[in-house]
């Protein structure tokens, strides 16, 4: 794994220090992008990234709009100054980490197919790391068995958790075994497009779990617990017949609402056949060997 020369952390820890103003996360963060050589993806696979204004305004982030426009125009006030994200549960050591903390881990750029339940899919070259590297760093016990994951809960910020009737609990809840959270394709994004996360599409800090359908790559993390059982997510609370933990990208499994064998990307008037476990199947698919993986929804 290539690692970060130490020249390049001096650096950014000088641009840390100009972080100043009312965003001061987006900006930290937008300093680092622009300061740094972080390792880009070569896209060895050759995929078509999708046109940026689209993939970045076209979006599911319910908590400020079941409206995918809507939830643009409201995203854009979003306030992240002085993010934390608490990360607990069976872990040797527990820490709480602000933006600063969580822009010393080594950065790349990956470039993933994303592919939602609702059929539509585009490719996105995000900027993060892997997951396992904040795994390795808290020493999880024998005792961790899942990752759970919870989204900010702010009525200030966010309509539809002010709302009278929400449409869904909140705050937003998803989960991963830990040899998932460990696979080295999971990644914690806090860019795409060589750029910080917008609001609306989880700014300051997401998950990205390119095989799982995108409901899963939960957005605006505060908060991260290993776990010994495997948690209740927001979905399958909400909806237990159409919504399963593992939420597999699987073409031969139709949602109860939408046929999964095609998918349109963004762009793009025809449809395409879907890939079996949305295209990483050589990656992952030894991580549910002797599953029924009709278990998605």
């Amino acid at each position: 794994m290539n690692i970060t020369p130490e020249y390049l952390y001096q650096k950014r820890r000088k641009f840390l220090k100009l972080g100043i103003g009312a965003f001061v996360s987006s900006t930290l963060i937008g300093s680092k992008l622009s300061a740094l050589n972080f390792i880009k993806d070569k896209n060895l696979d050759n995929l078509k990234i999708s046109d940026e204004e689209l993939a970045t305004n076209y979006v599911n982030f319910y908590e400020f709009s079941t409206d995918k426009r809507k939830a643009v125009s409201l995203a854009q006030n979003f306030n992240t100054q002085n993010w934390k994200v608490e990360i607990s549960g069976e872990i040797e050591k527990p820490i709480t980490l602000n933006m600063e903390d969580i822009l010393k881990f080594p950065l790349e750029e990956r470039i993933y197919r994303f592919r939602c339940v609702e059929t539509w899919s585009m490719v996105v070259p995000w900027v993060g790391f892997e997951l396992r590297h904040l795994i390795e760093m808290v020493k999880p016990t024998n005792k961790a068995k899942f990752v759970k994951f919870t989204t900010l809960l702010d009525k200030n910020q966010f309509p539809d958790q002010a709302a009278l009737f929400p449409t869904i609990d909140y705050p937003y809840v998803e989960g991963l075994r830990i040899d998932e959270a460990m696979h080295p394709l999971t990644l914690l994004a806090v860019g795409m497009y060589k750029k910080p996360l917008k609001p609306q599409n989880g700014a300051p800090i997401r998950l990205v779990v390119p095989w799982k359908y995108g409901f899963k790559s939960i957005k605006s993390i505060v908060k991260i617990e290993f776990v010994k059982d495997q948690p209740r997510t927001t979905w399958q609370n909400y909806a237990p017949s159409e919504y399963g933990f593992y939420a597999n990208v699987n073409p031969n499994v139709s949602h109860p609402r939408w046929s999964q064998a095609n998918e349109r990307a963004l762009g793009d008037f025809f449809t395409k056949p879907t890939l079996m476990f949305n295209g990483y199947e050589k990656e992952v698919a030894k991580l549910y060997e002797g599953m029924d993986l009709r278990i998605n929804f």
